[in-house]
């Protein structure tokens, strides 16, 4: 029978290749060497209780890279006796797909099941996606997916409804520092590293397994005459780039934690916000139309400046650049944080576009008309209309509704900064209008 992919059952695991990079010799063997996800590989997890009954579903499991989505795919194959089958969206077509299950239905045939385990599941389009359901509903395969994204957005709820979503953690600091001393005790000596800086490349990795191995891999590597401490360890390894698509979730994700920790008047971690956007690469024009939104949204007349500061700070980033023009951007952020918050404005503006709407043919009264011939002024346009300048108060409390139209209220301002000002002015102009 022709073996037309990466088609095994696992190697044994007391086979490590010695020249293999030390991340795929530190390769956990049992699904009870996995670190860091014992919510769904421990006893109680889905997968703990799934390998104890001896039965698969098929299933996506979304997490960050580098924390064990393959290794998983691979012991879990291992753990009911299926054989291991594994593609790449990123190689694979169509053709590719048809000629998997064409060997998985093989092989059937003689009694042996497979797991086709889909790396990056999320870069098949709608239609290879849907290629998938005619086989996993017939039992040909069971599919194990991995996904660095939101599958909700990235994969057909078709597909989401004959897998369960199995959500991986990014390792923190115990399960990375397991790997550490897994990958010490394979080398047989510590890393050349004091106490401090083994902290600070465990902190560098960022949750991901393999990048911390790599750079272990990296110090094993050479010869040093003493432990590195953190300055030293920074000077020798380049710091993991953060992992951020500019449209994907991590982007969403991040944009909303800084709306809303401006929202929510806290400065300091808007500003841990705003700096993981921008150290990650983030356009700084995005980030500055955002805020200025922010500040009509969430600020509005409690605060007229906010608004002038963000475009202040637009001004000044386009005149300075990067990176001395992100402090003005800091700058931004930090005011908007600290400004008294109202979305007086914003409500009132979506109701007052409902209205215009429904209301969008009656004409303004005939006082307010302009009337700039004759014939407009011989029926009546602009006629009693009072200049509100030339009055005692510098208000007439003329009517500007349209007749068929009762007045409305959009505009509520709240009892916080500035807008308490224009709140006791409306209500001086209502008792005028009153008095009237």
């Amino acid at each position: 029978m022709p073996d037309l992919f990466a088609t095994f059952d696992p190697p044994a695991p007391d086979q490590p290749s010695e020249t293999a990079p030390l991340a795929d010799r530190l390769r956990p063997r049992t699904l009870a060497e996995v670190v860091g996800q014992d919510h769904i590989t421990g006893p109680e997890g889905a997968i703990g209780r799934m390998v104890a009954a001896g039965r698969l579903s098929s299933m996506i499991l979304w997490g960050p890279p580098g924390t064990g989505k393959t290794t998983i795919a691979r012991l879990l194959a291992d753990a009911v006796g299926l054989r291991f089958m594994a593609i790449s969206a990123v190689f694979s077509g169509v053709a590719d797909l048809k000629k998997a299950f064409a060997e998985a239905r093989d092989f059937a045939k003689i009694g042996k099941r497979t797991l086709l385990f889909v790396d990056e599941i999320h870069r098949f389009n709608r239609a290879q996606q849907d290629g998938f359901l005619p086989y996993v509903e017939d039992g040909t395969v069971t599919l194990v997916g991995a996904t660095t994204e939101n599958p909700s957005f990235e994969l057909n709820a078709a597909v989401l409804s004959r897998a369960q979503v199995l959500i991986l953690h990014r390792l923190d600091h115990a399960a990375l520092g397991q790997l550490l001393d897994r990958a010490e005790a394979t080398e047989g000596r510590p890393l050349p590293l004091t106490p401090a800086a083994r902290d600070a490349i465990i902190a560098s990795a960022d949750g991901d397994g393999r990048f911390l191995l790599n750079q272990a891999e990296t110090l094993f590597a050479v010869n040093l005459p003493e432990p590195l401490d953190p300055a030293g360890l920074s000077a020798f390894l380049q710091r993991r780039v953060a992992v951020y698509d500019k449209d994907r979730e991590g982007h969403y994700n991040l944009i909303s934690a800084l709306h809303k920790a401006v929202r929510g008047s806290d400065p300091q971690a808007a500003l841990y916000y705003l700096a993981r956007m921008l150290t990650a690469g983030e356009e700084p024009l995005f980030l500055l139309r955002r805020m200025v939104r922010m500040a009509s949204e969430d600020i509005g007349l409690a605060d007229p400046n906010a608004l002038v500061q963000c475009l202040a700070a637009k001004d000044a980033y386009d005149f300075l650049g990067s990176p001395e023009g992100e402090l003005a951007l800091a700058q931004a952020c930090l005011y908007l944080a600290t400004a008294p918050k109202s979305n007086a404005a914003y409500k009132a503006q979506k109701a007052a576009w409902k209205s215009a709407r429904e209301t969008g043919s009656l004409m303004p009264p005939e006082n307010i008309l302009n009337a700039p011939t004759k014939l407009m002024k011989d029926i009546g346009y602009g006629k009693g209309y009072a200049y509100d300048p030339d009055t005692e108060h510098g208000f007439s409390g003329a009517n500007y509704w349209p007749a068929e139209m009762e007045p409305q209220t959009f505009y509520a301002p709240t009892e916080r900064g500035m807008e308490k000002r224009i709140a006791e002015r409306m209500a001086w102009w209502a008792s005028l209008k009153g008095g009237a």
